[in-house]
């Protein structure tokens, strides 16, 4: 059996920029060992999986090792393969493990719409990690899926190089490192890395921006913020904060189109 699968370079105007994402366009889902063995056949951050449902679509997103809650930029991968490979026209709905999401078709790209998720106090960072960032640290919160870091500035979240087997030890839970930006175009810059989770370091992470977005706007006291995720390819990222929903705009290419070979 073949099926059509798509690579996407997500919150990218070219390829070989932003982060890739792999989306398969469903008529119903795979079994759950078949789409894990894909997504570890792929060895991208995210593979996505949609199907309709009625108006809206089913999504589901499987990094290497595991499925996960939520991810933006194969949300956003997968809303471009709908509309440039499918002739689906805006606005889309997603109903997900972390609700639902919604994707705006614009002239020059999408408007991506993610739940906010405000960050959570914690008293102390895990003891696993907190040797990692030797007093480094300069204020710490979670939320569901990920540990946030707040570090001097821009010049501590680029040099940082925490010790990727320790932060394993967390299991599937991330670790996003972050600080204002000085002197530059963007108002914060941020850094993810969540190895067990299969993601030794992720390219641009939309949905850490949904607890990102909410801290920073209080912090700096504005709704709208440029935001830039300091990794290799780099990825800037528009961001507004509108009540209890954070809109990223970005763009996205289709880098591949190919036919996979699933066992009968």
């Amino acid at each position: 059996m073949f099926l059509k699968m798509f690579q996407v370079d997500a919150f990218s105007d070219r390829v070989f920029g932003g982060n890739p994402a792999a989306v398969l366009v469903l008529e119903d889902w795979l079994s759950d060992n078949l789409m894990q063995s894909i997504a570890a056949e792929n060895n991208l951050a995210e593979t996505a999986f949609v199907k309709r449902a009625g108006d809206s679509w089913d999504l589901r997103w499987f990094t290497p090792t595991v499925e996960v809650d939520f991810c933006g930029h194969a949300t956003l991968a997968t809303a471009h393969v709908l509309v440039t490979e499918y002739g689906i026209t805006g606005p889309l709905s997603f109903s997900a493990r972390v609700g639902q999401l919604k994707v705006e078709v614009k002239e020059d790209g999408y408007l991506l719409d993610l739940p906010c998720i405000p960050p959570e106090e914690m008293t102390q960072l895990p003891e696993i990690i907190s040797p990692v960032f030797n007093g480094q640290a300069q204020y710490w919160f979670r939320n569901f899926e990920n540990i946030f870091v707040v570090l001097s500035g821009e010049d501590a979240v680029r040099a940082c190089q925490p010790d990727l087997h320790v932060l394993a030890g967390l299991g599937p839970v991330g670790v996003v490192v972050t600080g204002q930006s000085t002197g530059s175009q963007y108002d914060f810059v941020s850094r993810y890395f969540a190895p067990g989770a299969g993601i030794p370091e992720d390219p641009v992470t939309g949905s850490i921006h949904a607890t990102l977005v909410p801290y920073w706007a209080e912090k700096l006291g504005k709704n709208k913020l440029s935001a830039w995720q300091a990794s290799l390819r780099g990825g800037h990222l528009l961001c507004e904060l509108k009540e209890d929903r954070v809109v990223i705009e970005g763009k996205a290419i289709t880098f591949m189109k190919a036919d996979i070979c699933i066992p009968a």
